[in-house]
């Protein structure tokens, strides 16, 4: 345990951001889960709507710093490629 002041607050916040940071890439890990079942139904259209869907969750968290931007760009042209595969 920390015997600084600043070391005990700089703990307590690394709790917080740590949860807050886990809700945002769960909140990304489903958005791109849901693309990947459309996907696999096999329905472009609706498989379209949510890859357009999941790409704008997938940007924000490389703004917010959850993920790197190489990462974001990974998911998104793997969907992407996905749904073009689609027939």
């Amino acid at each position: 345990m920390a015997n600084i002041k600043s070391a005990e607050k700089r703990a307590r916040q690394a709790v917080v951001r740590r949860a807050h940071n886990m809700t945002l890439r769960s909140k990304m890990r489903t958005a791109i889960k849901k693309a990947r079942s459309a996907i696999e139904a096999g329905e472009k259209t609706g498989a379209q709507a949510a890859v357009k869907a999941a790409t704008p969750v997938i940007d924000s968290m490389v703004n917010k710093g959850i993920i790197h931007r190489s990462t974001a760009a990974r998911h998104k042209s793997r969907l992407s490629a996905l749904v073009k595969a689609l027939k």
